[in-house]
């Protein structure tokens, strides 16, 4: 038997019948009405195979120690029942496939329960696909029931992988809003939409006053609180809010995607949409 479609396969077996003692010369066997000399009871069926047709054929054999002797075949067109199948293989299959698409909707922080879900949905796989194999002829080609369940394991295990994407990448979002955060929680003038001034007592350098680039200096005053430090250089901070506005929006956007990646986003439509198309192309092939 061939069992590369199984168990959506088509299996054509032969019935022979032949005289053991008596050559074509002493005895002649032929179908008398051909196909029609052989009729099917509807209340015998076979709990695996329905019987699509036969047909009848006769020919002669020739054996060198006794002569030509005339031979009677059956050929019987069997069909696999696919229904048993279907509930014991497929649907559960396919079950834990769908099951494993629930991650995508889960909270990516929950690591525990997106990782307890996937691997219990891998390792049901595994014992989905053990069973089957070890009710089957130890064949050494691919059966189509492997390309099914296999496929499955492979969308299964990619949704594994897929959380351990998403894992990684909110560790590498969480990092980089610390760093906002921490850059955001240091005292400084930022954000001012006003001009500020620094006052700067007599002690400081002319390489102090070369590193206030891009700020204006106001001439000396004095200073009647403090009289002792008769000069001061009064400097006028003025941050533009560009790059404050920048810092918005990247926090902006590090908020909206705090609940939902966006490849969980994506892979709610790209794994049901993938799968749908396999099945469709499986189906059409082997049905």
């Amino acid at each position: 038997m061939d069992f590369s479609r199984f168990p959506l396969d088509t299996q054509t077996c032969s019935l022979e019948l032949e005289s053991y003692a008596y050559t074509d010369e002493d005895l002649m066997l032929y179908w008398k009405n051909g196909d029609e000399s052989l009729s099917i009871d509807d209340k015998i069926s076979l709990s695996q195979f329905l019987i699509q047709k036969f047909h009848t054929t006769s020919r002669l054999a020739f054996y060198s120690s006794t002569g030509w002797y005339n031979r009677l075949y059956i050929n019987f067109t069997l069909r696999r029942h696919i229904f048993f199948f279907l509930l014991q293989t497929y649907f559960p299959a396919t079950l834990m496939v769908m099951l494993s698409w629930v991650s995508f909707w889960i909270d990516r922080r929950a690591v525990p329960a997106r990782v307890s879900l996937g691997i219990t949905t891998v390792l049901t796989m595994s014992t989905i696909i053990t069973g089957v194999n070890a009710s089957m002829p130890r064949v050494s080609y691919i059966k189509a029931v492997d390309i099914y369940l296999w496929v499955s394991f492979v969308f299964v295990f990619l949704s594994v992988l897929e959380y351990a994407a998403v894992n990684y990448l909110t560790t590498v979002q969480e990092r980089r809003e610390r760093k906002l955060r921490d850059r955001a929680s240091l005292p400084c003038t930022c954000g001012m939409s006003h001009t500020r001034t620094m006052m700067l007592d007599g002690t400081y350098s002319e390489a102090d006053t070369n590193s206030l680039a891009g700020y204006t200096e106001a001439p000396m005053v004095p200073e009647e609180v403090v009289p002792e430090k008769p000069e001061h250089m009064v400097v006028h901070l003025s941050v533009s809010s560009e790059s404050t506005n920048t810092k918005k929006k990247g926090i902006r956007a590090l908020r909206i995607m705090q609940n939902t990646h966006a490849i969980d986003k994506y892979s709610r439509m790209i794994f049901p949409g993938a799968y749908i198309i396999f099945n469709l192309i499986y189906w059409s092939v082997y049905c």
